[in-house]
């Protein structure tokens, strides 16, 4: 089984990188967000990876705070729902070769930690891409989970949500991990459960609102990971 896993890997691996290059051509012939959404597409009917969505998408959503396990989780995000995702990543991706490209050219917004400047660059790349009715779409964990435990949510989420007062919907993605992990050279198709929570509205005036919806987030993975093992 783990042979076949590592094999599956590999070719799994090598359709995303595929997968990147036919985003990057599209974005030549395409509008957005149909260069993103069709290479999606493509990983998704080629590794065959099947999902199963729980809750509602809203349509007037703004933001979007997805936890982080697998880089099958932007995909995922992106064949889940129809709306053109602006996705929010640290300032270091977007200087990967190839992969960064990928990111600059649907005008993706860069961000880089414990910098003022990068703050106000920030907030002004976010109010043009909600100009443009594009949807806000971060990790607030900053980086992938290694574990079934979320890590601690960044503040430069609340900071933009709060800024623009944004309707903002959390989405628990449960068994990516499972799915593919680039650490362990593993990929088995699987289904994965997206599970869309009640949106609200950022209100700078409280303080804790992301730290709460960090534990609200974690119960629900933890009850659909709890509901999928005592229903096997």
């Amino acid at each position: 089984m783990k042979i076949l896993a590592h094999i599956n890997w590999l070719f799994a691996t090598i359709i995303i990188f595929t997968a990147l290059a036919l985003s990057i051509l599209f974005h030549f012939i395409l509008p957005r967000p149909y260069p993103r959404k069709i290479s999606s597409w493509f990983i998704r009917v080629t590794t065959f990876f099947r999902t199963t969505i729980k809750g509602e998408e809203a349509e007037d959503v703004q933001m979007f705070l997805v936890n982080h396990q697998s880089d099958l989780d932007i995909g995922v995000m992106e064949t889940t729902t129809k709306k053109d995702l602006a996705w929010v990543a640290k300032k270091a991706l977007f200087h990967v070769p190839f992969f960064g490209l990928a990111m600059r050219l649907p005008e993706d917004i860069e961000i880089e930690r414990e910098s003022k400047t990068s703050l106000v660059k920030l907030l002004k790349a976010t109010k043009d891409r909600l100009s443009k009715k594009r949807v806000i779409t971060m990790f607030p964990e900053g980086t992938r989970s290694r574990t079934k435990r979320m890590l601690p949510f960044k503040a430069g989420a609340k900071v933009i949500a709060d800024k623009y007062k944004l309707k903002v919907q959390p989405v628990v993605l449960v068994n990516t991990a499972g799915c593919y992990d680039v650490k362990t050279f593993y990929y088995m198709p699987k289904n994965i459960k997206v599970v869309f929570l009640e949106p609200f509205i950022a209100d700078k005036s409280d303080p804790d609102w992301l730290n709460n919806l960090h534990d609200t987030m974690q119960k629900v993975y933890d009850d659909e990971l709890a509901n999928a093992t005592g229903n096997r």
